[in-house]
Order: C-alpha cells, then structure tokens, then sequence
C-alpha cells in the first residue's frame, strides 16, 4: 500500500509541474509552431533607418525560444534610401530590410525591388489574413513584396481629461468641431486646436487638408489621374480641403501665433499638449509613437496626468476619414544567407499577436486589423469601411501629396489665396 502511495504522489506531482510549470516553446505564441530543426545555428539581419528598434529586439528574444541557437540582430545604416541597394548585393548582405511603398516603380530603387521576396508565395505560410486589406500592396503579378508592421494616420490628440472638466464632449463631426472650439474660446483657451506650423514638412495644415483632399480625389478617377500627372486642372480638388483648414484659422479654433511656438512636429508638439491647457492637438501617429515616452519627461504631466486619445479630425458632418497607410514595412531579401530561417522568423512575426506587441512597445498604429487593443488608438477602429482610406491602394502617388502640403501650409500661413494656390497646382516643389 506505501509503494501504491508512493506511485500515486509521483504522478500526481508530474500532472501538477506538466499542467502548471514552464509552458513548451511552442506554446508560448499562439499559432506558431516551427517547422525546422530548433537546433538550427545561424545568423539573420535586420536592417533599417531606425536609431533603435527595442521593439523588433524583444521579438528576437521570444523567437529565440523556438531556435536557441539562431542569432537576430538589428543594424541601422546611415544614410538609408542612398545606400540600401549597395548593402543589400555586399557581402555582408542583410536578411530583412525596411521597404517603403514609394521603392515600387521608382528606377532608383529597381535593383533594391528586384531583390524582394514574394511574400505572398503559398509556400511560404504568412498569414496576411491578419493584416488590414488596405495595407497590403500588390504589383502588376498580384504579388507581396513588403509587409507592414507599422502603419500611420492623421488625426488629433485628445485631452479627455480637460473635455470632461469644462462639461464638453469630444467632436465627432464638423459641426460639433466648431461649437466645441468656440465653447473652449469661451472658457478662455487661446487655441483650442494646435499643431506645429513652423515649417510646410510636417505642418499641421497638411494633417487638416490631407485627409479631405484624398477623399475628394477617391471620389473621381479622372481627377485622380489628372492629380498624379501634376495636371493644373487637378487643382480644383484641393478647394474643399484648403476651405476646411482655412477656416479653422480664421475663425479662431486654431490660433497660428501659438502654434509657430511649437518648434518641431516630434518632442515639442508632444511636451506642449502634455501642459495640459490644450484640447486638440494636431498630429500624425508617428508623432502619437513619442507619447508614452515623454510621459515622464514632462514635469506638467507628472504633477497632473491626463487620459488622452488620438483620433481622427471631424473634417465633415459625416464625421472624419481614417487613412491608412503603411509605416515601416519589412521586405525579405531573397538572395541573402539562411533564407529558411529569415522566412521562419517572418512567419513567426507576421501575427495579430507578435504585431500588436511590436506596435504596443512602440506605441504605433498596429496594421492588423484589432485597432482597439491600444486604447489611443482606439477611436481609428470605431471609422466605417466607407470612410477608411488606403491611399497606396488607391493610387495617390508622393508628388500629389507634396502639391497638397505645400499649397495648405502657404494658404494657412496666409502667403497665397485659395484660388492662386488651385491655379499653381504642379508647380509646388
């Protein structure tokens, strides 16, 4: 009867440790499962314009769990765009790179392009599924040369906290804009919006007129086409949107002398709404990504935080447009060392779990499609199909986008009319 005790406690134990101790590898990440000897030894290369990406570092270390012996590290070249095609044929040549939509049809970046892995490639096994439709890029053969793991919008930082003590909501269409603006004004807020206005890169007139503009031009193919050419006639398009941010200004929601004190789009946009006195600040995500840093950095902040969003601009009474762009993508290079092993990382990578956590440490629009598990985010899920926009997907080429920046930051800055910046449209360098 003792040994039976005995056999009994053992197994009883076992079951215990087994149901409760240390998870196998291939349960720590939902859904991946590797399909290659774990004992495999090499080496792969990330490589991008990034000073640091903690991020992707802590996703070496949980695929390191599945391939102990694979070594992952990042490299930042300097000088990115110019020397990337030369890195890439070298003898130190990285695995993974960063790719941009714009590499695609650009000459200069034809031998760069030619080196993508086609991702969408069944045998392969990414699960695209799990990323935003809009985000996805295709060439002329349908195939996936680059993969999103960051993407971008426009839109605002919302001081709920602030809303919430002088008894307003949050505006979620034009007409709730205007009369929350002149609520605040009357509260006596010199600026209920702001943004940085210093120089037309990164202005906030162009995260205003942007927005409107291509859903203007999503609207009309032939505008589209005629907008892409640099065709004057294209010009008309940008009224609505000019229109729009103009009137901003003129009636008070954005006071352009408190904005020019703002002296970048980054650190001091952020460091500025966290004074907490400003009820919408106009940005784009990538400058939302500094937040939860600068947190701490911020001594009006520390003494007395705030709950804050980040959501789109309610440029009409429909509401406002969600676009959505890719950020940074990741292409494979295809004539690298250990080819197997970059695929099984990326397989291992490309997940609404593994994304999401990138996109959370790094405080990124995330390109699966769960918008809401990052709550400053979170407004971007609540927009309709309808009003989501994928400007890659529809075809808005960068020199548009550089006649729309420049002709909303002389319009708001009050350098030109609307009408002469529509006839100049082209021409904007």
């Amino acid at each position: 009867m003792k040994k039976l005790l005995c056999v009994t406690l053992a197994l009883c134990m076992l079951v215990l440790l087994t149901s409760c101790g240390g998870k196998q590898p291939e349960e720590t990440t939902a859904g991946f499962k590797p399909v290659l000897d774990k004992n495999t030894s090499c080496k792969i290369v990330v490589t991008g314009s990034y000073d640091n990406f903690e991020a992707l570092e802590a996703e070496f270390d949980k695929f390191n769990e599945f391939y102990p012996n694979v070594q992952l590290s990042y490299v930042k070249l300097d000088d990115y765009n110019n020397v990337l095609g030369t890195v890439l044929e070298g003898k130190d040549k990285p695995n993974i790179f960063f790719s941009y939509t714009w590499m695609a049809g650009n000459e200069q970046y034809d031998s760069v392009t030619s080196l993508m892995e086609d991702l969408s490639d069944p045998a392969l096994k990414l699960n695209l599924d799990c990323i935003r439709p809009g985000l996805i890029n295709r060439d002329a053969e349908g195939h996936v040369r680059m993969v999103p793991v960051f993407s971008r919008s426009y839109g605002m930082l919302v001081n709920k906290t602030l809303f919430e003590k002088e008894g307003l909501s949050v505006p979620s269409t034009w007409t709730e804009l205007m009369a929350v603006c002149e609520a605040f004004r009357g509260k006596g807020y010199a600026s209920p919006m702001m943004g940085y206005s210093l120089k037309s890169s990164s202005c906030f007139m162009n995260t205003v007129a942007y927005p409107l503009f291509v859903a203007t031009l999503a609207k009309n193919k032939e505008a589209l086409t005629l907008a892409n050419n640099l065709d004057p006639a294209a010009g008309e398009n940008m009224r609505p949107a000019l229109e729009a941010m103009e009137h901003l200004i003129q009636n008070g929601c954005i006071n352009l002398s408190e904005c020019d004190k703002i002296e970048d789009n980054y650190t001091q946009v952020i460091l500025r709404f966290f004074e907490g006195d400003v009820p919408m600040m106009i940005c784009a995500g990538d400058t939302v990504s500094g937040t939860k840093k600068r947190e701490g950095q911020s001594e009006a902040f520390t003494k007395a935080p705030f709950d804050y969003t980040f959501a789109p601009i309610p440029m009409t009474d429909e509401g406002g447009y969600f676009i959505d762009s890719p950020s940074i993508q990741f292409s494979v290079n295809k004539g690298c060392d250990n080819l197997d092993m970059t695929n099984e990382f990326m397989r291992f990578l490309v997940s609404n779990e593994e994304l999401n956590q990138m996109a959370s440490v790094k405080r990124l629009v995330t390109p699966t499609r769960d918008l809401t598990f990052d709550k400053v985010y979170a407004p971007f899920g609540q927009v309709p199909a309808d009003r989501t926009i994928s400007p890659e997907v529809l075809g808005i080429k960068d020199r548009l986008v550089a006649q729309i920046r420049v002709a909303a930051f002389r319009v708001g800055k009050g350098e030109m009319t609307i009408d002469e910046a529509i006839s100049m449209y082209g021409s904007f360098e």
